[in-house]
């Protein structure tokens, strides 16, 4: 049990920056990838389609999400949200639609975040009559954002080196609504001198430490540009001092 946990573990971590318009695991698809109450919805729905030419299980639940001081994420069962149906079985290449229901009240000064965890629910095969073979679920994690309209991000950024003098971003959500960053550029004089490229949400009141990768040679103390990218495809330039 202490192993499927950690393989689910792994592949929401792997899942939970996608930024496509579509989820596939294995066999299934969840489209979208992201979901958003608007200011009047009490209800969104995404679609489930079975991609395989066999029968599947689907199981479906709500947890909220943070993060620690570390920026690393939580996840706990909550029922904020409920899931219709929870659970089911979809025919090959078939799909259904599920809602989820909003059933607590709104915080009006701050946004809400959870994320819809899917997972395939396979049952056991009898390989001998004293083995059982255990197929591995795979899983799919979804954030849900339930955003007040005055709710925006405000992201601090500073510079500092680890042990191994590996320049990091130390970044800092102060806001009331997640940010997510897609690419990070450290400048000088209109010369990249190092980047971090990935997906990664951080999510309001957490701090998060991004390693980034040099272009060339280790790069010198002294005043930089950081250029970020959001999700929004709206960069923006921070002044940093590099240590």
């Amino acid at each position: 049990m202490k192993t499927m946990r950690k393989i689910f573990a792994i592949l929401i971590a792997i899942l939970a920056g996608t930024a496509a318009t579509a989820s596939v695991a294995g066999s299934f698809s969840v489209t979208p990838v992201r979901l958003f109450f608007e200011q009047r919805d009490r209800a969104v729905a995404v679609t489930l389609t079975n991609e395989g030419d066999t029968e599947i299980a689907l199981q479906a639940d709500i947890n909220v999400w943070s993060q620690d001081a570390a920026g690393v994420d939580k996840l706990e069962l909550t029922e904020d949200l409920i899931v219709a149906p929870p659970s089911l079985k979809l025919a090959p290449h078939a799909r259904q639609v599920v809602r989820l229901a909003l059933v607590t009240p709104r915080d009006v000064s701050r946004q809400m975040t959870y994320r819809l965890i899917v997972r395939e629910v396979p049952e056991a095969v009898p390989q001998k009559e004293t083995n059982v073979q255990l197929p591995i679920a795979l899983v799919l994690s979804m954030p849900v954002f339930i955003t007040p309209p005055t709710a925006k991000r405000q992201m601090n950024f500073s510079m500092t080196r680890s042990a191994s003098r590996t320049l990091q971003v130390v970044t800092e959500n102060t806001g009331a609504a997640y940010a997510q960053l897609r690419d990070v550029e450290l400048r000088r004089n209109g010369q990249t001198l190092a980047r971090f490229e990935g997906s990664n949400y951080v999510l309001p009141g957490a701090r998060k430490m991004l390693a980034l990768k040099a272009e060339g040679s280790d790069v010198p103390a002294g005043d930089a540009e950081l250029v970020v990218s959001f999700d929004d495809a709206n960069p923006q330039t921070y002044r940093v001092t590099v240590p």
